[in-house]
């Protein structure tokens, strides 16, 4: 080292002492220091006593700009005087203990580790190694240690290792220097080469040497003793030597020991440690098999138990819970293949991909038959017999020292497109125009002239449309299989009868054959007068409910110049709020008071109709609203029934608040259905409807370790094995009886309905059950959605739902959401309605071990359950639970039947059938518009010349709130306010409201039949395995060839990992700019325009968030919607609207659960976000619009808006809200971020957005 010139900082005296003296040790460096002993001794004795009884001569010393460590690390280094070293190294101590952080930090920056180990090097080769100075070193070294970055290499290259392994051996009776030894060792170990070093020599068994029973002697000495024996073993080589020892039982032996003796709880850290040891060797299977062996789950569960009742031990009880759990023997589903229950054979076959991995399965469960239930000869959900928590062989270990950061770095932007071509959007026809000229027919209003139409006549002769397929005609589709209202469990499952096609599992079965044109077809009841469908008011005050003027439906839509003014002007204030609440529901809600759930039925009136049963000639019983003759007693009851005239429901009127919903014409529609299963019952929500609430549902807050009671509860089954009953009582592998008899203990279970899903039903407990969802049909994965009925339930009884193969890591059940319950009870009392339910609920990892091939190949993955308690507050009810508020194809049919017979003269609305999907339903198309003023020349060309805004939605069947949102939009489409006739006028939609027919009707959760995600087709869509997306592109390319390329794309879906409701746009800019690629100032030109309708949503909208919004363009995307019509067609504001299926944590729904009112709010707020951008594009040809961002913020208050939040994983990114231990149980990585946090065990709500942000 070069010699330092003393050097003093402004400000200190020239003549402080301290200064001074380290002046003279400077000029006493080199041979001076070696010849003149005693004079450097006393120096530095003074010096060290300055610093002892002065602060301000240590803060003179590592003052900034001051030499004096320079000085003291020279003179370390050059010191041969054991009195000296021992002087000057006390001299550092006394420097570091005092503001260590920074004072450390220098200390390593001007090399002082170095010389550190240096000199313990030089000390050890002295015979015997002095005493106090290994202890000083030590000592010195441990504080440092921590602060080095690279602390554990230097100490492996310059052989410190060894010295520090030989002192403790020589030194194991010697507490004084084998603390200190301790501290360094524990520091070492962190870096997994030297763990893996330490191991061979013999270091781990040397540490259960030191660790000892219990005893009140040496307690510091044992907990740093049991930190560096966690740190060994780590490494996977080191708890592979532990196992082998036998080490394994010591542990426990220890811990128990510890457990019964530390009565008073003072020695948790000890305890802990040996919990540490325990959780990182059964990170291995050889250490999990011994800890089994060990009767280490018993010890571990019972120990924890006794730890309940007191607060402080919670880190102790978590730790327990996750060695016990990552122990838990990996199970398989309870399920003869993860393939779906339900076989659909395509007519042909992908030539790659998942399906064609189910397709190339050896033969022997497949037949070319619509349903088969049979496993394959070579089960497919093998439990893996592979260490999942087992790494490369640790002898190969590299240095990972806080290397963290550095991988963060790295992966971060990994999905984020960084190829400029494909950034810039270049329309791409694709097909020559003479294909596309087909869909010239889906394009009428573009060539109607309009000679023919008397604008003065009825309603009745004003229809421009074709006949609808889905109106009172779609009865000429239905099947003659019987329809049973409202389900199975009218009927005991003795009398229900089974459609032939579910008798033999192995008849084959073909397309559905429609009946003959001459078949009778029944006439539609006739329409209900509904209230207005769009009662919308639009108000700046969030207080005030002052209605909008809305025509008379008899009168024509023309608007008068004060009208026109009126639009103007509600366009031009901040739009606050736009509400869907019928006249009724707003009345109901007023009169509600505080909106108790228990207050009075919003409905008073009943109706007799009757039972569309008859229709299939099976009679049903009589359903009273006191529900006496309800589920225990139905077997009888259906039995005296099947001989008589036939049921009559009773059941409330509720067509005032329901305009859209008509049972009768729901049944009708369900017969023109077609499933996979051919479902022949319909569940009574669908049936009747719903009715949204009128009181606030809130998010459900999480009670203090509600998630550690489950898990103990699952874990209590391998304790008390005895006490699992594991009775099937529900099994749609057993299709001819899914309902399996018993003696009426136990509940019942159905799904055999449009969109159920529930595959099986295990009763674990009296009053728990295990619940299996069935994956989508054609794949052996996707488990999300779920939809079943229960019945035979009692009152008062707190029961317990797990469902044990849902797939994500996370979920929005961990963070406030709830599940949905209809009670059918509580709908003939004149309450039809979902509602959120649910109580301790929480979403964890499991041990059921997942498939790799259903896990796209990874090894070792778990599924996740999703658990839930409820109680049921009616005798012999028959509930139902969904994951989100249903909608069913039947359900869309009977919509667009009701929109049409609401349909005004003015309005052009019509229904086209766009393609038969490959289970053999229509894909509907609607056109709407406002019909031309006259058949002028001037209005014909207007009506043409409309802007095109193009809809589609579900095209993912378990977001059904993507269909909410829908029914809102379309409502407000086909209403008669103002608004709605400005925008019919003013645009031209074309709207596809269900781009998955098939998926939805069985029950599907992301795929269509061909076991596909279609959102991920639309590149390269095939005609014959995706036909919705294939023809919905082509409308796209015809309207390219036609240069009406459409100024909105907008594709609703539904998000189940975050709140709120947002948007997914494409920008070069935010895309560049989140990316490390560079471009010029002309590759990063472009219209701003994509922000504009994000930013009004932002304005109107309460549930809109334009902080999730993000307008990244990522390669995993590049097959979706959003981004192929953004490349493809050219549609700059291409967009995907995610809505959450939970709640909103902002505005005016903060805290609350979303609901359907608030999701069709949602829809109809878009439609005049619509208008909004109509007045700023007024110019024609939707001239450059950089200054429309300055024109919204001065027509409204300023938005927050953080940067584009970068998005990962399919249309459902990450969420990441921090995760409870139990989600990720088996991650290393997790449970040492969870022991830096204080072992806490419950969970925040969300990161904030700068955090967001910073972790995407």
């Amino acid at each position: 080292m070069n010699k330092p010139k003393m050097a003093t900082e402004k400000g200190v005296p020239s003549n402080s002492r301290v200064l001074m003296l380290l002046g003279q040790l400077e000029r006493m460096n080199g041979e001076a220091m070696l010849k003149d002993v005693e004079t450097a001794r006393q120096v530095t004795a003074k010096i060290l006593h300055l610093i002892q009884t002065q602060e301000k001569s240590g803060k003179e010393v590592m003052s900034k700009g001051s030499t004096g460590m320079e000085v003291i690390l020279s003179s370390l280094e050059n010191s041969r005087d054991v009195q000296t070293t021992l002087n000057i190294l006390c001299i550092v101590s006394e420097l570091l203990t005092v503001g260590r952080g920074r004072r450390v930090g220098v200390f390593v920056s001007k090399g002082g580790t170095g010389v550190l180990f240096q000199l313990l090097i030089n000390a050890s080769k002295e015979f015997p190694p002095s005493e106090e100075l290994m202890l000083q070193l030590h000592s010195l070294l441990a504080k440092v240690g921590p602060k080095d970055r690279k602390f554990g290499v230097k100490a492996r290259l310059s052989g410190a290792l060894n010295v520090t392994i030989n002192l403790m051996k020589q030194n194991l009776l010697n507490n004084k220097l084998l603390l200190p030894c301790l501290q360094v060792l524990r520091v070492y170990s962190t870096n997994l080469v030297n763990a893996v070093s330490l191991g061979k020599n013999g270091v781990v068994e040397l540490m259960f040497k030191i660790v000892a029973p219990y005893s009140k002697k040496n307690t510091s000495l044992l907990k740093v003793a049991l930190d560096a024996l966690g740190a060994l073993l780590k490494s996977k080589t080191n708890a592979r030597r532990a196992v082998d020892g036998g080490f394994v039982t010591v542990l426990l032996t220890l811990y128990l020991d510890w457990h019964r003796n530390d009565t008073r709880h003072r020695h948790m850290l000890i305890r802990k440690g040996l919990l540490v040891c325990l959780r990182n060797i059964t990170n291995i299977k050889l250490g999990r098999k011994a800890f089994i062996e060990a009767d280490g789950m018993r010890i571990l569960y019972n120990t924890s138990t006794e730890c309940l009742p007191v607060r402080t031990l919670d880190p102790l009880i978590n730790t327990s819970s996750i060695i016990m759990r990552k122990c838990f023997p990996k199970n398989r589903l309870p399920v003869p293949t993860i393939k779906s229950a339900f076989h659909f054979q395509l007519p042909n076959v992908p030539a790659a991909g998942p399906v064609a991995q189910l397709y190339n399965q050896p033969p022997g469960g497949r037949k070319n038959h619509q349903l088969c239930n049979k496993p394959l000869k070579k089960v497919d959900d093998v439990v893996d017999e592979s260490d999942d928590n087992e790494e490369a062989d640790a002898d190969t270990e590299n240095d990972t020292e806080n290397d963290d950061d550095d991988k963060d770095l790295l992966v971060a932007n990994d999905d984020i497109e960084t190829d400029l071509n494909k950034l810039h959007p270049k329309r791409n026809p694709g097909r020559p125009l003479e294909e596309l000229k087909v869909y010239e027919r889906f394009f009428l209003e573009l060539s109607e002239d309009f000679q023919g139409y008397n604008f003065d006549c009825s309603k009745s002769a004003s229809t421009t449309s074709a006949s609808s397929p889905f109106s009172s005609s779609s009865a000429t589709t239905q099947s003659s299989r019987p329809i049973i209202v409202p389900t199975a469990q009218a009927l005991s499952p003795k009398h229900v009868p089974v459609p032939s096609s579910q008798k033999d599992c192995n008849s084959t079965k073909g397309k559905h054959t429609l009946p003959s044109p001459s078949a009778p077809t029944p006439t539609l009841p006739a329409p209900l007068t509904p209230l207005e469908l769009d009662t919308i008011h639009l108000t700046k005050d969030q207080d005030k409910k002052e209605k909008s003027h809305i025509p008379s439906p008899d009168t024509g839509t023309k608007l008068s110049p004060s009208q026109g003014q009126m639009i103007q002007q509600e366009l031009a204030n901040v739009l606050e709020r736009v509400s869907l609440e019928e006249a009724g529901v707003l009345k109901a809600e007023e009169e509600g008071g505080n909106g108790d759930k228990q207050e009075e039925s919003p409905v008073s009136a009943t109706r007799h109709i009757q039972s569309p049963l008859l229709l299939g000639g099976i009679a049903a019983r009589r359903v009273g609203g006191g529900g006496s003759n309800f589920g225990s007693d139905c077997g009888s009851e259906g039995a005296e029934d099947e001989g008589g005239e036939g049921a009559v429901l009773e059941v409330p009127d509720t067509a005032l608040l329901l305009p859209l919903h008509d049972p009768d014409l729901y049944v009708e529609m369900v017969k023109g259905t077609r499933s996979v299963p051919e479902y022949a019952e319909v569940a009574y929500p669908d049936y009747f409807g719903h009715v949204a609430p009128t009181f606030k549902e809130p998010l459900l807050e999480r009670v203090y370790g509600v998630q550690r009671s489950k898990i103990y509860q699952d874990i209590e089954r391998l304790i008390h094995p005895n006490d699992i009953l594991d009775k099937a009582v529900y099994d749609l592998d057993i299709p001819s009886c899914p309902v399996i008899e018993d003696n009426g203990e136990s509940l019942k279970f159905n799904s055999q309905f449009e969109s159920g899903n529930l595959r099986k039903a295990v009763q674990v407990r009296k009053y728990e059950y295990d619940l299996v969802l069935n994956s989508d049909v054609n794949s052996n994965h996707y488990h999300q959605w779920f939809y079943f009925e229960v019945s035979g339930m009692r009152v008062g009884t707190v029961y317990r739902f797990n469902i044990i193969n849902c797939e994500k890591s996370n979920s929005q059940f961990n963070y406030g959401m709830q599940v949905l319950m209809y009670s059918v009870q509580e709908a003939i009392s004149g309450r039809p309605r979902w509602v959120r339910t649910g109580a301790d609920i929480c979403y964890y990892k499991n041990h059921f071990a997942r498939s790799s091939i259903a896990a796209g190949g990874q090894k070792g993955k778990s599924y996740y359950t999703m658990t839930f308690s409820t109680t049921f507050s009616h005798k012999d009810d028959v509930c139902y639970f969904a994951y989100h508020y249903p909608y069913t194809y039947s359900t869309l049919k009977m919509h667009l039947a009701k929109l049409e017979a609401l349909r005004t003269p003015q309005i052009y609305l019509r229904q086209d059938n766009l393609c038969e999907t490959l289970g053999g339903n229509d894909c509907p198309l609607l056109t709407i518009t406002a019909m031309p003023e006259s058949n002028s020349n001037d209005h014909i060309c207007q009506f043409r010349n409309r802007p095109l805004i193009f809809l589609s939605a579900r095209v993912h069947p378990g977001e059904t709130n993507a269909s909410w949102v829908m029914k809102g939009t379309l409502e407000f489409l086909m209403g008669t306010s103002p608004l709605a006739v400005s925008l019919r006028e003013g645009f031209i939609f074309k709207i596809v409201p269900m781009l998955n027919p098939d998926g939805v009707v069985n029950g599907n959760h992301r795929c269509s039949l061909s076991g596909e995600d279609l959102n991920r087709q639309w590149q390269n869509p095939n005609p014959e395995l995706h036909p919705t997306i294939y023809h919905t592109k082509s409308l796209l390319q015809y309207l390219v060839h036609m240069q009406r390329t459409p100024l909105v794309f907008c594709d609703y879906h539904g998000h189940s990992r975050k709140k709120n409701v947002f948007m997914y746009g494409c920008s070069v800019k935010e895309t560049v700019w989140q990316s490390n690629i560079t471009a010029t100032s002309s590759d990063l030109q472009e219209d701003l325009g994509y922000r504009t309708l994000p930013k009004i949503l932002s304005q109107i909208a309460p549930a809109f968030s334009m902080g999730s919004c993000s307008f990244v363009v990522e390669r995993s995307k590049e097959s979706t919607a959003r981004v192929v019509v953004w490349r493809e067609i050219g549609v700059q504001r291409s967009y995907t609207m995610e809505s959450t299926l939970c709640g909103c944590d902002q505005g005016k729904y903060k805290g609350l659960q979303i609901g359907t009112r608030e999701l069709e709010e949602m829809g109809a707020q878009f439609c005049v976000s619509l208008l909004r951008l109509k007045r700023l594009t007024g110019l024609r040809n939707h001239q450059h619009l950089l200054d429309l961002e300055n024109d919204i913020m001065t027509h409204t208050k300023v938005v927050s808006s953080s940067t584009t939040t970068y998005v990962l994983e399919e249309d459902e990114p990450d969420f990441l809200e921090a995760i409870d231990y139990s989600a990720e149980s088996n991650d290393e990585d997790a449970e040492a971020e969870i022991e830096q946090v204080g072992e806490i065990l419950e969970i925040p709500d969300q990161l904030s957005d700068s955090e967001t942000n910073h972790r995407e």
